[in-house]
Order: C-alpha cells, then sequence, then structure tokens
C-alpha cells in the first residue's frame, strides 16, 4: 500500500476511535445462528461504502472480492472469505439499531478537538432535504373517500394526480410513512423527504453536530435551538445562518442562550429581525463569508456520501446514515488539514 495513499491517515483514525467503542460494538454480536460479523469490520466496511459512493452491498461485497485496498482498510486476509450479502445486510441492520454513529462521531470529533481543528466561538447552521426512498405514487390518502378500484397493473400502476390536492395532513407514503411531502422554495418540486440539519464550527468547516427530522417550515429553526441547548457550557458565541433563520422568535430564542446571531437579513417587503448593531461589526461579515463553507458539508453528503436519495427508511434509520457520513466527511477534512499543514 503506497506511504501517500489518503486512506492511510483515515485508517489510522478510525483505528484510534474505535478501541473506545469496543463496550458497545460486544453488545451487537448475536448469539445464535451463524457466527456475526465483527461489527469493528462491519463498521470499516460500512465506512468505505461512503466514501467510494458505493450504492449497493453487493457491489461493497463484490469489491471486497478483489480489491486489496478494501481488504486492507477493513481488516480482512487476502484468503479470508468475503461475506454473503443477506448476512451483511442483516448484520448492518443490527447496527443501525445502535447509537454507534453518534458515539463514531464524537470520537472523530474528538482527535479533531486533540488536533486544535475546532474552533468553540464561531459556529454555522444549515438544513437541507434528504430525498427519501419512496415514490410518489406510493403518497395515498390516510381514508379513502370511496374504495379503489384494482389496477390493470399491480406492479406499476398508473396514477393521475391532476386537481387533487395532496397534503401531508391528509395523505401518507405506504413506502416510508415518516417521510413528508415538502420543497423548500416556491415553484420547485415537492419531494417526500427528510431534513437533515449540520451544526458547523467556522474554522476549518467540519461537522460538530447533526441532526435529521421530518420535513417542516419550522424544523430548521428548532433543530438550531436544540444545538444550542445541547451545548456543555453555556458561554457566548456567535451562530451564522442564511435568511430561512432571520425570524423574531428565533433572534430572541438565541439572545436568550447566549448566542449573537449572525443570520443574514431577510429584507424583501419585510423588516429584518437583526438590529442594526449587529450587522455593523467586523465579525458579521466573517460569519456570512464563512457559513457559505456549510454548503461543501452537504455538496460531500449529496455526491460522494450517498444522502442525494437515501435508501434506508424510516427518521431514525436515515438519521444513523446521516451520522455516519458526517463523521466519515469529518475524516476526509481532517485528513486534508493536516496533510496540507505539513
Amino acid at each position: 500500500m503506497p506511504a501517500t495513499h489518503p486512506l492511510r491517515p483515515i485508517r489510522q483514525y478510525v483505528d484510534t476511535a474505535l478501541p473506545a467503542l469496543a463496550s458497545q460494538l460486544a453488545t451487537l454480536y448475536a448469539h445464535m445462528g451463524r457466527p456475526s460479523i465483527a461489527p469493528e469490520k462491519l463498521l470499516r466496511a460500512l465506512l468505505l461504502q461512503v466514501l467510494y459512493s458505493l450504492r449497493s452491498e453487493r457491489l461493497l461485497m463484490e469489491e471486497l472480492q478483489y480489491n486489496l485496498l478494501f481488504r486492507w482498510l477493513v481488516g480482512l486476509d487476502l484468503d479470508a472469505p468475503v461475506w454473503d450479502v443477506t448476512v451483511f445486510t442483516k448484520n448492518r441492520d443490527r447496527l443501525l439499531e445502535g447509537e454507534v454513529a453518534t458515539a463514531f462521531f464524537k470520537e472523530v470529533l474528538a482527535q479533531a478537538k486533540a488536533q486544535r481543528l475546532l474552533s468553540d466561538e464561531h459556529f454555522t447552521v444549515d438544513g437541507t432535504l434528504i430525498e427519501a426512498w419512496a415514490g410518489q405514487k406510493s403518497f395515498k390518502q390516510k381514508t379513502p373517500a370511496a374504495p379503489i378500484p384494482p389496477p390493470e397493473d399491480p406492479g406499476n400502476p398508473s396514477v393521475d394526480f391532476r386537481g387533487e390536492r395532496r397534503t401531508n395532513a391528509t395523505h401518507v407514503s405506504t413506502t416510508d410513512p415518516e417521510a413528508r411531502l415538502y420543497k423548500k422554495a416556491a415553484g420547485q418540486e415537492a419531494k417526500l423527504c427528510f431534513l437533515g440539519h449540520v451544526l458547523m464550527e467556522n474554522r476549518h468547516g467540519l461537522v460538530v453536530n447533526t441532526r435529521l427530522t421530518p420535513a417542516t417550515g419550522t424544523a430548521e429553526r428548532e433543530a438550531a435551538v436544540a444545538f444550542l441547548e445541547a451545548r456543555p457550557t453555556p458561554r457566548r458565541i456567535t451562530l451564522g445562518g442564511d435568511k430561512n433563520y432571520d425570524t423574531h422568535q428565533f433572534v430572541q430564542d438565541l439572545r436568550a442562550l447566549q448566542v449573537t446571531p449572525h443570520v443574514a437579513q431577510h429584507t424583501t417587503n419585510r423588516a429584518s429581525a437583526i438590529d442594526g448593531r449587529t450587522p455593523r461589526h467586523p465579525g458579521y461579515a466573517i460569519s456570512q463569508r464563512k457559513r457559505k463553507r456549510v454548503e461543501e458539508v452537504f455538496g460531500w453528503l449529496k455526491t460522494v456520501g450517498l444522502l442525494r436519495k437515501v435508501k434506508l427508511r424510516g427518521v431514525q434509520r436515515v438519521g444513523w446514515l446521516f451520522t455516519f457520513a458526517a463523521a466519515a466527511y469529518n475524516l476526509v477534512r481532517m485528513r486534508n488539514l493536516l496533510e496540507a499543514a505539513t
């Protein structure tokens, strides 16, 4: 393996993080049936799937069959048999039921803190749509007004939505009931989706907290308040954000939490909730410039981290993947920052 390969430092970070999760991972072993896949190896394999954008477990198993780089990171010997796809999926589902992603994320973040890569004063918050693994045809009335005749093609029935008012109050997806029909702006297509939220520190653009919620018009501001309430110490900090966060209630909530709101001013046909004192300070302009880096996080998570359209269902499982992918992003970001410093 080349000494300069970018996976080498990432493997070192993972090797440092996993021992702290040993007691938690030990509870995931099955005591009946076929021998379990070691959770440590399972976690490494899932990390490879995110880093290399492998859309299916079957493709991941195929890569592990002949890719020496993948075997090296996972810890498989050259002659070790690769797991059956169904066995791998069942073991993965057991991993999804625990808080392993959050614990792994925290361990990665602790390494970034030890390397002095984190800011403890200036942050940015934002949210993005995560498209659910559910089609528009699955979005049906909760209580149909009349019996629905059997479709001509049960496998792919024709559905006419023209003239039908479809809302989350009257309809629900039969594929993923926790997904909600939502669009972020007027003129855009409404999709069944979730909202993924991140809290980013402004020094180097590392993610310091994540949250996944049902898609609602207030979810981004509610998630931001939840991030701030979860802080270990209530010291004075700044929080950047886009115009969606410029509301009087949200600004009041921030000030009550000892947070200076550095959100973009929304002045189109309305008055901004940010008074004239805040934009005068040089730090406000810096926060407005730094907050755009959060889009790099979302761009990586969607183009590389398999989050443009997730294959899991439900808030808990999609949230697990969202947090785990954010940990993978931090690993890549840490590697780039530390290599640039040497």
